[in-house]
């Protein structure tokens, strides 16, 4: 066999679309409102039209974008009800969550304490996407380790609305980014001391926080 042959295939030019375009819309360097033309993204990406139509038709089916024949695609801001409505699901599942970890394992822990230094790391050199997705994972652990695969599986569908909305809020309030790792902490230090009480009232303030993006730059 050649090295060609066990070379790894570049993505379907599809694929290389939707990644580009959904990558930017979560980071925000295309913002809620932006129209985006078939032409251009083509250019950027280094293909033709058919399948950057392919990928927006796919974006469009996430509700991250809206299609405008022969005009473009535009980028849907990430509404108030958008907001409550994620928030209010994040309430349900982590508030069990945390509960449910309590005793958190060490393995636990110690993961948590790793994508709080990631964030850290983050929050230092003013990456707020990476920050974004650190924060998320450090939820999304605790979820995980709660052993319930279905709540889980859901928690995983937020990922994508967790991302901008966090992108979004630290652009919006960027003394969150300090406040997120001082209430990361919290959460950390409550479960290491069992302290469930105290794990699910910070983890209830924490998320409930996000509403605030409601009131101010989500319309």
């Amino acid at each position: 066999m050649s090295p060609t042959d066990t070379a790894i295939k570049p993505p379907p030019a599809a694929e290389r679309v939707y990644i580009h375009v959904k990558q930017a819309v979560l980071d925000r360097r295309y913002e809620g409102g932006t129209l985006l033309s078939e032409g251009e993204l083509a250019e950027a990406v280094g293909v033709s039209r058919t399948p950057v139509r392919e990928a927006l038709l796919r974006l469009e089916a996430e509700g991250l974008l809206k299609l405008y024949p022969k005009k473009g695609a535009l980028v849907l801001p990430v509404s108030a009800q958008e907001i409550a409505d994620v928030v209010e699901t994040r309430l349900l599942v982590e508030q069990h969550a945390v509960a449910k970890v309590v005793p958190a394992g060490e393995p636990l822990l110690r993961r948590l304490e790793e994508l709080l230094e990631e964030q850290k790391g983050h929050a230092v050199a003013g990456d707020l996407a990476a920050f974004a997705v650190a924060d998320r994972c450090f939820h999304a652990e605790i979820v995980r380790a709660a052993g319930n695969g279905i709540l889980a599986q859901l928690y995983d569908q937020l990922r994508d609305r967790q991302l901008r909305m966090g992108v979004a809020t630290m652009h919006a309030e960027p003394d969150r980014i300090a406040k997120n790792i001082t209430e990361h902490t919290e959460i950390l230090t409550a479960l290491r001391a069992g302290d469930t009480r105290s794990a699910s009232a910070t983890v209830q303030r924490h998320i409930s926080w996000v509403n605030n993006l409601a009131r101010g730059e989500a319309r």
